[in-house]
């Protein structure tokens, strides 16, 4: 007793202050204070508040941080329960079912690879090396999965020096999970175990099987899609829609990959170690040629068989409709065509009249705030031949302006008109279908983390637009985090319903772009601020970021669609 109390006179600290004090978290949910042990986990604090909040978590967010109910807490922390409806809340449903779907695999097919390749009809497309995926096949993982979620099996959450780690799943044959922490050079990794398999994923995961109880498994094509629960409707598993389009789209995009050797992350960053970067940015910038050049070639086709006088041009925000619109006018005019561009923007109502969202905000992205009326007007009026005055849409006084710019098509002329809107049938109602060629844009990402991760293209495109907004557009990268799950609802009322109405599907992702993004997308997020609900999705992403070596962009040529996003573009926007 007499050394503590010479060590706290030291420290100038009483120690009966030391032996009162007490520890407490402040619960967003119920907005009080809550006692607990130092040590305990968020699930055991849980059980002292559940019957206060409305409905079972599936994770929490602690400091702005979204953590696994398996945190332990040492020190006053904000924590707010989230349910399985709130984005992050949903990444941790799916990446559960997606380890819950590899322990089903090892258990009915002891050494088959399982890949989870990417997003499709609101589920995922998976793919199992080694054997053929039969309704059989389907069935028996499926009722593995059940089998699991009956038991309530634990999510073990792990971390171990990352050459222990590495060395585990090099036994269990996950040689591209070995590859990854090789190119990461963390000290120490985390990772989860579930009924004796051992499995990374990069983010929380629920806190048993017992909390996955709807999903499904579908055949599609030469396998199956694991389907989570509906978004808007949680008690149910999400229903498939038919995307034969965008599949056919990833698929000619995966076999790019196999080809060139790059894909997963661990391949991209050893390319990168190898100084091969330079000649992966060509390769994949040829590959954006010559699909674009495909596409003018089969406009020509269809221009002088007497069809697609208005080129449509659609896809959901930092997809690159913009320069893509910009090279494919190039291409067209080699083809002897003589494109002429219309933007969307300028035929919007007047602002009083702009139809509002749920928050009451004005809906800019609503179909109903442009002038259908006055757009098909003038482009009948232009495909008879008629010149046309166009308007000019004035953002500072919220009103349409005609200042004297006319036009008028000859017979080579052909019309591009960029627009959230293109694919929809009644933007452009008035006009014949065969007058119309409809292409769909989107930076279909297609590259995985590794076998069990994938690159979610929504990531890629949010990346995109932070560091778009934030160097042309003054929009920090707080606010463009903010507006996007605003954007993201408009996309999927607007946008992804029509997109199997294209005649074609560009996939604007380039291989190399998160590792060139890595530099421009953390000196944004790292000085976020941490007291701010925001800070969750920048952490998300810093930390997404960091499994991608750095690629310099000086190779990056100035046509890229990449320089839309980073400058350096010979493109005026």
């Amino acid at each position: 007793m007499l050394k503590f109390c010479i060590f706290t006179k030291f420290i100038n600290i009483k120690p009966h202050i030391i032996m009162s004090a007490q520890l407490k978290i402040f619960c967003k949910n119920i907005n009080r204070y809550i006692p607990f042990d130092g040590g305990e986990t968020l699930s055991e604090i849980l059980k002292r508040v559940c019957d206060e909040i409305s409905f079972t978590p599936i994770c929490a967010r602690v400091n702005n941080k979204t953590e696994d109910l398996q945190y332990a807490v040492f020190a006053p922390k904000q924590v707010e329960y989230l349910p399985v409806t709130t984005a992050s809340g949903m990444r941790v449903y799916t990446r559960s079912l997606c380890m819950m779907l590899y322990r089903a695999l090892v258990e009915c097919y002891p050494g088959t690879r399982l890949n989870i390749c990417h997003s499709i009809s609101k589920g995922y497309y998976c793919r199992l090396d080694n054997i053929a995926v039969t309704d059989e096949v389907v069935e028996n993982l499926r009722e593995a999965m059940r089998r699991l979620v009956e038991r309530d099996v634990a999510f073990e959450r792990k971390e171990r020096l990352t050459a222990d780690v590495k060395e585990m799943f090099r036994k269990e044959g996950l040689d591209d999970k070995v590859q990854l922490l090789d190119t990461i050079h963390d000290l120490y990794t985390v990772y989860y175990r579930l009924d004796g398999v051992i499995d990374t994923y990069y983010g929380p995961l629920a806190p048993s099987t017992g909390f996955l109880r709807c999903f499904d498994l579908r055949r599609y094509h030469e396998g199956f899609l694991l389907l989570g629960c509906d978004h808007s409707c949680p008690d149910v598993p999400a229903q498939p829609i038919t995307q034969e389009k965008m599949y056919n789209a990833f698929t000619e995009y995966v076999a790019f990959n196999h080809i060139i050797g790059i894909r997963n992350v661990g391949e991209l960053n050893k390319s990168t170690e190898e100084n091969r970067s330079g000649e992966l940015i060509n390769v994949a910038e040829a590959l954006h040629d010559k699909k674009i050049a495909s596409i003018a070639d089969e406009i020509k086709r269809r221009y002088e068989a007497g069809g697609a006088r208005v080129v449509m041009i659609a896809g959901p925000s930092s997809s690159g409709k913009t320069t893509f619109t910009k090279r494919l006018a190039i291409y067209l005019l080699t083809n002897l065509l003589k494109p002429k561009m219309i933007s969307l923007d300028n035929y919007f109502v007047d602002r009083v009249n702009t139809p509002r969202d749920e928050s009451g905000d004005y809906d800019y992205e609503s179909l109903y705030a442009l002038d259908l009326q006055q757009f098909n007007s003038d482009l009948r009026r232009l495909i008879a031949g008629e010149e046309v005055e166009l308007p000019t849409y004035s953002f500072e006084h919220g009103h349409r302006l005609y200042k004297g710019e006319r036009l008028q098509l000859d017979d080579r002329s052909i019309l591009l008109i960029e627009g959230i809107h293109g694919l929809n049938p009644e933007l452009t109602s008035e006009i014949e279908d065969g007058m119309k060629y409809r292409i769909y844009v989107s930076a279909l990402t297609t590259l995985a983390i590794d076998d069990h991760n994938w690159v979610p293209t929504t990531d890629n495109r949010l990346l995109r637009r932070i560091i778009r907004d934030h160097k042309y557009r003054g929009t920090s990268a707080m606010e463009t985090i903010r507006r996007w799950p605003s954007v993201r609802r408009g996309e999927e009322r607007w946008i992804f319903p029509y997109q199997e109405n294209a005649d074609s599907t560009f996939n604007s992702s380039l291989i190399f772009e998160l590792g060139v993004m890595r530099e421009y997308g953390e000196g944004l997020l790292k000085n976020f601020p941490r007291d701010t609900p925001e800070y969750a999705e920048a952490y998300r992403l810093m930390k997404f970021l960091s499994y991608f070596a750095p690629i310099p962009g000086r190779d990056i040529p100035p046509t890229s669609l990449l320089r839309e996003f980073l400058g350096g573009s010979s493109f005026h926007y």
